[in-house]
């Protein structure tokens, strides 16, 4: 795998909708502004990008669109995890015909699996497929939990296993992850407040939804820690505080689509049930979050 892969940050897109259908041009051109504001590769059908409300031809079309806009100008990852081991296999082999660059594979929800479980899970996907695996590891969501013990069978097994997006504010078990496996496991933040203090104990990158709105920010807030400034890091953190506070003001990516559609990046914030666009009340603390970190739509699209 080559070093840079898989490092720095990497935005999980939001699918736009338009008139209840994916709106695949809009995405594209979503695509097009993460390249010109130096992000280092994108994740579509992530959380931020409401896959569950997608179908199976939806999810594949919209990894297709990602490389052949991407034109191997960044990274394209495909997550493609189900509760369904069959779908999730289907998915991945999608993703690897449309020529993805990784996988990221969340771990199967509602089932609440035991972690013997989970590591056969891995072991077996990542088995089918020649690209990068990264375990996606989001318990707030999918009411799922990884053992240190779990990943590490898993990663003993399955060489193609090669990092995890660990969205949980357990900052020990990212700790315990590094110590395990080394700075070559590619370890990513996903959640905002902790992509500072992740990547300063050693993660190699971010998956952060704000990266939607603010990607050159979150991009530079990864190079800085690259090259060691911690000091410049820890102010760009503090910049974009309120920003990574406000993708929680109501479930992901309620606030961010709505932020998206006022700084011109949507047409509009549309969701599906049972995801619903802001309220009124929420619209104007949005607005007010944007106004104070100096976002507009002349400064989104100027900014680079």
């Amino acid at each position: 795998m080559d070093a840079s892969l898989l490092r720095g940050s990497y935005p999980p897109l939001v699918t736009p909708f338009r008139n209840g259908a994916v709106d695949y041009d809009a995405f594209a051109a979503l695509i097009e502004h993460q390249i010109a504001q130096g992000s280092h590769g994108v994740v579509v059908c992530g959380t931020t990008g409401e896959p569950t409300a997608l179908t199976y031809d939806e999810r594949a079309e919209l990894m297709r669109v990602a490389v052949r806009t991407s034109a191997r100008r960044t990274a394209v990852v495909a997550a493609t995890g189900s509760a369904s081991h069959a779908e999730t296999v289907a998915l991945t082999a999608e993703a690897e015909r449309a020529g993805a660059d990784a996988l990221l594979i969340v771990t199967p929800y509602f089932v609440r699996p035991p972690q013997r479980g989970l590591a056969e899970y891995y072991i077996d996907l990542a088995g089918r497929t020649r690209l990068p695996v990264l375990i996606y590891h989001i318990p707030g969501r999918t009411g799922v939990t990884l053992e240190l013990s779990t990943v590490e069978r898993i990663v003993d097994a399955a060489p193609g296993v090669v990092g995890m997006k660990h969205a949980s504010n357990d900052l020990a078990f990212a700790t315990q992850l590094l110590a395990r496996f080394g700075p070559e496991f590619r370890l990513f933040a996903g959640l905002e407040e902790l992509s500072f203090p992740m990547l300063a104990i050693g993660a190699g990158g971010v998956m952060n939804a704000v990266a939607n709105i603010a990607p050159r920010q979150v991009a530079a807030l990864c190079d800085t820690v690259a090259r060691g400034d911690l000091v410049g890091a820890r102010r760009l953190h503090t910049q974009l505080d309120e920003l990574n506070q406000s993708v929680f003001f109501d479930t992901n990516p309620i606030p961010i689509k709505y932020m998206m559609k006022r700084l011109g990046l949507l047409a509009s914030n549309e969701h599906r049930l049972p995801m619903v666009p802001a309220t009124a009340d929420l619209e104007h603390r949005l607005d007010a979050v944007l106004d104070r970190a100096g976002l507009t739509p002349a400064s989104v699209r100027t900014s680079g």
